[in-house]
This record gives structure tokens, sequence and C-alpha cells, in this order.
């Protein structure tokens, strides 16, 4: 189904040792000298890389950047690798809103650090820069995780010890890639909050919720009580195929299913049938990559 992927590594020395190149600058009151780079290169030698998490690039924070790059110049040098593909230029691995920024203020040179990465670590690098900076909207950072898991093996807890976040943190955000697309499109503009989109999680109709919300202006308390007031328990059931009813699912059985739905970073309902220990998993993919990505998971608890 898909070509055979690089053998997955832990976070050891691989996560670490990048982290390390993402890592901002660290300054004193007594040097506040900026990290030296290997070398200065032409604006127009330079690529973005095609495989960059952060999609949205905002105006304003571009006009912003580089109003400071015209006064300051570009502090923070870029990670660049030489480009596989065109002799005597280079990918950016991370630092493409800094290019964009340096081109707007007519720089013709940009500071580099070029470092021999593999895809793989291109991949890393850039989402790591951009989670560390803080530089990502919600979905684009749930994404980032769900990458860092599943193509490169990574744990929740793992990340969450490399990166400084909590564990919950990571799993509430990955969460929201649960929700249907023209949602996750409403908080990646900034429609929606990042609170807002966790107290749809459970609702069974979040895009109408959704819609309401940002038309009535609520607040997240507001939506937290208007997603509980449409799980009303005395609502009249219908019958499933075999002719019984359905019953409520438990609170330990949804949120178990939010628990798994968010590590494995795809929706996961569980079927548990009352008084007895059977029941179902059913897990749902929304793309063959997501699909390689369980099987490749599955393929190391052989």
């Amino acid at each position: 189904m898909a070509e055979k992927k690089e053998a997955r590594r832990g976070l050891g020395r691989g996560l670490s040792a990048l982290m390390a190149d993402v890592a901002p600058t660290q300054t004193n009151a007594d040097t506040d000298a900026p990290r030296r780079p290997d070398r200065l290169l032409p604006i127009e030698s330079l690529r973005p890389n095609p495989d960059q998490p952060r999609r949205t690039f905002l105006q304003e924070h571009l006009d912003d950047l580089a109003n400071s790059i015209r006064t300051k110049g570009v502090i923070q040098p870029l990670i660049v690798r030489p480009d596989p593909n065109a002799q005597g230029m280079f990918e950016i691995v991370a630092g493409e809103r800094r290019w964009r920024a340096a081109q707007m203020a007519q720089l013709h040179e940009v500071p580099v650090l070029i470092r021999d990465f593999n895809d793989t670590e291109v991949l890393e690098v850039a989402i790591i820069e951009n989670i560390q900076r803080a530089d990502l909207n919600s979905i684009e950072e749930a994404a980032g995780y769900r990458q860092l898991m599943f193509k490169f093996g990574h744990t929740q807890e793992k990340l969450a010890e490399a990166l400084g976040k909590s564990r919950s943190h990571i799993a509430n955000l990955m969460r929201l890639l649960n929700l249907p697309e023209s949602v996750q499109d409403m908080v990646t503009e900034g429609t929606l909050s990042a609170g807002h989109a966790r107290a749809l999680i459970t609702a069974p109709n979040p895009e109408q919720l959704a819609k309401t919300i940002a038309e009535k202006g609520l607040s997240v308390r507001e939506t937290e009580k208007l997603v509980k007031a449409g799980q009303n328990p005395e609502a009249p059931r219908k019958p499933t195929t075999d002719g019984t009813f359905k019953t409520d699912k438990d609170a330990d059985t949804k949120a178990l299913e939010g628990d798994l739905s968010a590590a494995l970073g795809m929706k996961v309902f569980i079927d548990h049938k009352p008084g007895s220990e059977k029941g179902k998993i059913t897990i749902a993919y929304e793309s063959l990559e997501h699909l390689d990505s369980l099987c490749a998971l599955l393929s190391t608890y052989r």
C-alpha cells in the first residue's frame, strides 16, 4: 500500500540533538550576542521546505517581522541543508518565515546554519522549531504532534518530556483532529478558539454548533453549556438495525474513546456490550497515509 518507511527510532540522541539546533538563541545582558551563523547565503539560493508543517503565514505577522529585520537584521540564523534536487541550492529546514520577511525587507543575504539532514530529520526539525516557538495555531500544532508520533514513533509521554509540554496539553490538542474539517478550519482561521473546539469534541453536531458559536460570539463557558444541553439523556432513542435500543455510553467509555483517539490521531469508537466482557473497537481513518501509519504502528507490536 505504501513504500517502506524508514526504521522508527526513539527520541534518544535523535530528537535531543535536533532540538539543540532549533532551540531559541540564549543571550545575556553582558553579551547579547546572537548565535554565530555558518555563512551568509543569497536569498535566491534558498527554497522552502515542501513538507513545512506551517501552512498559514499571516501577513500582519510577516510585516512586523520585516520591520524588525530592517532595523536589526536576521538575528536567528535559518537552518538549511543542501538541496537534494538542485546543485548549488539549499532547502530551508527551519526559518521560512524569516526568509519571507527578509525578502520583504529587501535583504540580499541571510545568515544560515548548514546541516546535512536526511528527509526524516528535516520534517522533525521543521515541526519542533514551530512547536518550540509557539508559532503554530492549535490545529497545526496538533498535526505536528501526530506526525512526530506516527512518522517517527515518538510517544506522548516522551514528546511532553522533550518539548517541555504536559501530556494532557498534547492529548487535548490531538483530540481536536477528531473534529470535522470545517470546524478545524474555523480554529485555523481564528473564528473559534481551541477552547471552543475542545468543548465541541463530544457534541453530536459540532459543525452546526460551531456556526452558532461564531454567529453569536459565545464564550467557551457558554459553549460548554450549549453542548451539555444538547446531550439530553431523556431524548427519545432510535432502535438499531436489530430492533434493540442503543444505550448511551458511560463516562469511562467516552473518556477511553477520547484518550485512544488522541493517541492515534484518528477517531476511535468503542462498542461494549452491557453485561458482558465483549465488544469491538472501530478506528476511522481519513486518508491512506493515516491507514499506512496505523498499520506501521500495529506492526511494531507483533
